[in-house]
């Protein structure tokens, strides 16, 4: 497997970052790593996005820092250029997951379907995001789906939490879970980097209670 996808598998959860400004772009990442977790997903649903990736990282060289709700080519360009390793989107666009291939970018796209799932298998993906999950079948649809395709593994996102994070790694085709409730936009705006670096290290926990 790709060493980006095997060292988000080694981390288990990957923080999903809205960041509305770029001032605490610094501070997030100082305690995402602090608490244990050197990745994230930053969404590109803000206009601090792009900056926030490259202060991230600069900042942290050893961060797994990617790129998450990319949906244009453009958008994957200036996500590269700020550093991003990796981009994830919330659908599968075929233009935007045959761009990434081509230019031997790490792409995880949405799916929610067998015929999504098809898509990825086709073009040789071993990752594949599952989105929403909660709201599209969650475990159940994934062990579904795992089924007939037996050489792809999911990384589901939406609805995913401490409560139910263990039930979800539980299950050896999941590679990782994407997730926001140690990066509350709230507590981001609020500056309250201390709470995020102590929720980071329970998530860390909870991977290593059902991951050993």
């Amino acid at each position: 497997m790709n060493k980006i996808l095997e060292e988000l598998g080694n981390y288990g959860v990957v923080p999903v970052v809205v960041l509305n400004r770029t001032s605490d772009a610094a501070g997030l990442a100082d305690a995402l790593c602090e608490g244990g977790l050197k990745c994230a997903e930053v969404t590109f649903r803000t206009d601090a996005a792009e900056e926030s990736i490259r202060i991230m990282t600069k900042n942290h060289p050893e961060m797994l820092v990617g790129a998450g709700t990319v949906l244009t080519t453009e958008q994957v360009d200036r996500a590269v250029d700020a550093g991003a390793k990796f981009i994830v989107s919330p659908g599968f666009d075929p233009e935007i997951v045959d761009y990434c291939i081509s230019n031997d970018i790490v792409v995880v796209p949405g799916t929610a379907t067998p015929s999504e799932v098809a898509w990825g298998v086709k073009r040789g993906l071993e990752v594949v995001k599952f989105f929403p999950a909660e709201q599209a079948g969650g475990l159940a649809m994934i062990k579904a789906m795992s089924a007939p395709y037996t050489g792809v593994k999911f990384m589901p996102t939406g609805g995913i939490n401490a409560g139910n994070l263990k039930e979800y790694l539980s299950f050896e085709r999941i590679i990782a879970c994407g997730g926001s409730w140690m990066v509350k936009a709230s507590l981001i705006d609020a500056g309250d980097f201390d709470t995020i670096k102590k929720m980071t290290k329970e998530a860390v926990e909870l991977v290593k209670s059902c991951r050993g």
